[in-house]
C-alpha cells in the first residue's frame, strides 16, 4: 500500500476554523468541491462532484478540533477503499494541517495526478483560511485531462 501525504500551515488561524472548513458543507463547498452535499456526521457520506465526475466519503473518525478520518465508499476504482485523512494541531501562529490519502493498491499513474490536485486543493484550503477565498472544483487550478 502506497500514500499520499501532504503538509500546510496556516497563519494566524485557529484548529477550530480549519476544522470547520473540513467538517462542514459550507466549509469544504468554499476550497474543494463546489457541489457538495451529504451528511457530515460519523457514519454519514459526503457527495463531492466535480467537473470530471466525483466520490463518495463516508465520515469514520472525527476528534473535534484534531482529526477527521474518511473512507471512500464511491468514486474511481482506485479510491474505493482508501481513507482520506486530516491532523490539525498548533503550532505558535500556525495551525499545521498533514493529510494524507492512505492505502492505495499500488502507484499508478493516477496516483500522480491525485497528489498533484490533493496539493492544489490544500492550498485552496490555505487560501480560504488566510485571504477568504479558496478555489473550489470548477475554479481550481486545472493540471491535465483528468482535470
Amino acid at each position: 500500500m502506497v500514500d499520499i501525504l501532504h503538509r500546510i500551515g496556516v497563519k494566524d488561524s485557529s484548529a477550530d476554523v480549519v476544522f470547520d472548513a473540513l467538517t462542514t458543507l459550507g466549509g469544504l463547498s468554499s476550497w474543494w468541491a463546489s457541489d457538495t452535499s451529504g451528511s457530515v456526521d460519523v457514519g454519514g457520506v459526503i457527495q463531492l462532484r466535480f467537473l470530471p465526475g466525483g466520490f463518495d466519503l463516508k465520515l469514520i473518525e472525527l476528534t473535534p478540533c484534531a482529526s477527521v478520518r474518511w473512507e471512500v465508499v464511491d468514486g474511481p476504482a482506485e479510491w474505493i477503499g482508501t481513507t482520506v485523512n486530516w491532523e490539525i494541531k498548533q503550532d505558535g501562529d500556525y495551525t499545521i494541517v498533514l493529510f494524507s490519502h492512505a492505502g492505495w493498491k499500488e502507484p499508478v499513474e493516477f496516483m500522480n495526478h491525485c497528489s498533484t490536485k490533493w496539493a492544489t486543493f490544500l492550498l485552496s484550503l490555505k487560501s480560504l483560511l488566510e485571504s477568504g477565498t479558496g478555489y473550489p472544483d470548477p475554479n481550481d487550478v486545472q493540471i491535465s485531462n483528468w482535470h
